[in-house]
C-alpha cells in the first residue's frame, strides 16, 4: 500500500509502532501514536517542549572560580614571558624616573635573542656587590602573591634600573669637565640627565673597553647614582652581563599623571657612534674577498706542479 509524502519530501513515513494501526486512527494526538501540535514536539528545543538538551546556564558564582583561575594563569604567563611591573626605589634615574614610579618592563624580546642597546633604560639583577648594603623590606603574604603573578613589583629581588651607555665592543670614557664619549663620539646627554648635573665630574672614568656580552650603565641623576663607575673594582670592571638583564623599561604605568613612554634619546642615534665596528668591517670584507683568490691560486700552483 502506498503512503503519502511528509514535510514536502518524497518517501515513506515511519511505520506506526502500535501494531500497524494507521496514524489517522490513533486518536487526537493525545495517544502514543498521534501527531503532536506544532511547537510541542518532544526534543525540538521549542518553549513548549520538555527537551533534555535544554540546560540551565551555570550561575555566575559557580563560574567565578574558573574565571579567576584562568586570569591568574594568564597573569603568570604574562609576567614570565611578556611584561613585568617594577617599582623605582631611589632617585638615581631622576628626572626620567621618580621614586615610587611603576614601570613596565618588556621581557619578551630577550627570549628572541635581542640584546640591550645604547640609550635604553633596562632592569637588571644585582651582578654581585652593587646592592650589598641595601635593605629590602619584608613583604606580607598578599604582596608576595601579587608579586609572584606580576600584578605588583617584587619586593624581594635585588634589581637595579639604569640607562645603557655602551655595549659590547664599545670604548667608553669620561674625563672631568668633559662629556661621556662612546667610540670617540661625545654624547649630548643634557636632554635626559638631571638638571644641573655634570656628565661625570663626581667620578671620571676610562677609557674602558666593554667586553662582548656586557654593557656599561649609568643613572640619569649622575651625582646620585652608584652605577658602573663605582664598581670597577668588581669582576667585569663595572660592566654588567647581558644575562643579568631582565628587560627594557618601556613605559611609566603608575601613577597615572606620570604616564609616559621611555624612548631612546636621539644622541645615541648619531652617525659615527658605531665607528669601531664600521672600521673593522672593510678589513673583514677584504679578508673574506681575498680568501677565495688565495685558495684558487694555491690550487692552480699545486695542480701545475703535479702535472710535471
Amino acid at each position: 500500500m502506498a503512503v503519502g509524502a511528509r514535510s514536502g519530501h518524497d518517501g515513506p513515513e515511519d511505520r506506526p509502532s502500535d501494531g500497524g494501526i494507521p496514524r489517522e486512527a490513533a486518536g487526537d494526538g493525545g495517544s502514543a501514536g498521534g501527531e503532536h501540535p506544532p511547537g510541542d514536539v518532544p526534543g525540538d528545543g521549542s518553549p513548549g517542549g520538555g527537551s533534555p538538551a535544554q540546560r540551565k546556564p551555570r550561575s555566575f558564582w559557580k563560574e567565578l572560580p574558573l574565571l579567576v583561575g584562568i586570569a591568574l594563569v594568564l597573569a603568570l604567563l604574562i609576567k614570565t614571558f611578556l611584561v613585568q611591573a617594577f617599582s623605582i626605589p631611589s632617585d638615581s634615574m631622576q628626572n626620567t624616573l621618580q621614586r615610587g614610579d611603576r614601570v613596565l618592563v618588556d621581557k619578551l624580546t630577550p627570549w628572541f635573542g635581542s640584546e640591550p642597546e645604547r640609550g635604553e633604560v633596562v632592569v637588571f639583577h644585582d651582578p654581585g656587590g652593587w646592592l650589598e648594603d641595601a635593605a629590602t623590606p619584608e613583604p606580607n603574604a598578599v604582596q608576595k602573591f601579587l608579586s609572584f603573578i606580576g600584578l605588583m613589583p617584587s619586593a624581594e629581588e635585588k634589581d637595579l634600573i639604569k640607562r645603557v651607555i655602551a655595549v659590547g665592543g664599545d670604548t667608553v670614557e669620561c674625563k672631568k669637565n668633559g662629556p661621556v664619549t662612546v667610540n670617540g663620539k661625545a654624547l649630548d646627554d643634557k636632554a635626559f640627565i638631571f638638571e644641573g648635573n655634570s656628565a661625570c665630574d663626581d667620578q671620571p672614568f676610562g677609557p674602558i673597553h666593554v667586553p662582548e656580552g656586557r654593557i656599561w650603565v649609568m643613572g640619569d641623576h649622575r651625582q646620585n647614582s652608584l652605577d658602573s663607575r663605582y664598581h670597577q673594582e668588581l669582576p667585569g670592571q663595572g660592566t654588567v652581563s647581558t644575562d643579568e638583564v631582565v628587560g627594557r623599561a618601556i613605559v611609566i604605568a603608575w601613577p597615572v599623571n606620570r604616564w609616559a613612554t621611555l624612548p631612546v634619546p636621539s644622541t645615541f642615534d648619531q652617525p659615527g657612534l658605531n665607528a669601531a665596528a664600521s672600521a673593522a668591517l672593510p678589513g673583514a670584507l677584504g679578508v673574506a674577498g681575498a680568501l677565495p683568490l688565495v685558495f684558487w691560486r694555491r690550487r692552480r700552483l699545486t695542480g701545475g706542479s703535479t702535472a710535471r
